[in-house]
């Protein structure tokens, strides 16, 4: 082998098993990765403060505090992308983690092209998308959306937007007026990996609704088209049909 060091994204793996963690920076260096690990919680909070690695790869079992708690406290002070590796699959599980700020969850034991294309996919989600032509968009008179900060301005308020929240309400305006089915917001969000995975999908949608809705519980904004997808409001027909 030779000397020269990668290039390639830092990943922070969190583990209190050391042969996990020897194994995750072996096999991630060999994909042109660079590799910093922790072997808990608190520590994993420290890494990410001092080296701001641009992912995360958190074990949900771990003894000090488990990684739904280092999760829910990194959120505090960051969006850097985490993806979850436990060996709980219950859906339950998986809603907490995404609820909590997890970009993804991938379950033990897994393959290494599997956990690759995950980190992939997620480093790809957290890159900003390009703006419009208008780096604001309007929608009407109470939302609009700011494609430099990757914000949704609410009833004059400023809302963050995580990047796959952001991504997500950016497919939907594009394709304003239209059904877009379940899939392709996989596809076009997350990525070709993750087509069969729709409570990502249902998940992301309640939390744009939740920021951006005045009654999340009857949007006005994001429609649900049962069985087939969903649909944002064509807004740019309403303004003409107003303006006329």
């Amino acid at each position: 082998m030779s000397g020269k060091k990668s290039s390639g994204p830092l990943i922070l793996a969190v583990d209190d098993e050391e042969k996990i963690l020897r194994f995750l920076r072996m096999n991630l260096e060999l994909e042109g990765f660079r590799v910093i690990t922790a072997t808990s919680g608190l520590e994993a909070l420290q890494r990410v403060r001092s080296a701001h690695p641009d992912l995360v790869l958190l074990d949900v079992m771990m003894p000090d505090i488990d990684g739904f708690e280092t999760l829910r406290l990194l959120r505090e002070f960051s969006n850097v992308p985490a993806i979850m590796l436990t060996v709980r699959s219950d859906e339950d599980d998986i809603v907490r983690g995404l609820r909590l700020g997890a970009d993804d969850y991938v379950t033990k034991p897994f393959s290494v092209r599997e956990l690759v294309s995950r980190i992939q996919a997620v480093l790809r989600r957290a890159r900003p998308m390009a703006p419009p032509e208008s780096a604001i968009l309007k929608i009407d008179d109470y939302l609009s959306v700011d494609y430099n900060l990757q914000e949704a301005i609410v009833g004059g308020k400023r809302v963050k937007l995580r990047p796959t929240e952001f991504r997500l309400l950016s497919v939907l305006i594009e394709n304003a007026g239209w059904v877009v089915p379940q899939e392709t917001l996989l596809v076009k969000v997350w990525g070709p990996e993750y087509r069969d995975e729709t409570h990502y999908v249902r998940l992301y949608i309640t939390y744009l609704r939740q920021k951006i809705e005045p009654d999340p519980s009857n949007p006005r904004y994001i429609l649900t088209e049962r069985g087939v997808g969903y649909r944002f409001v064509d807004f740019r027909k309403d303004a003409e049909e107003k303006a006329q």
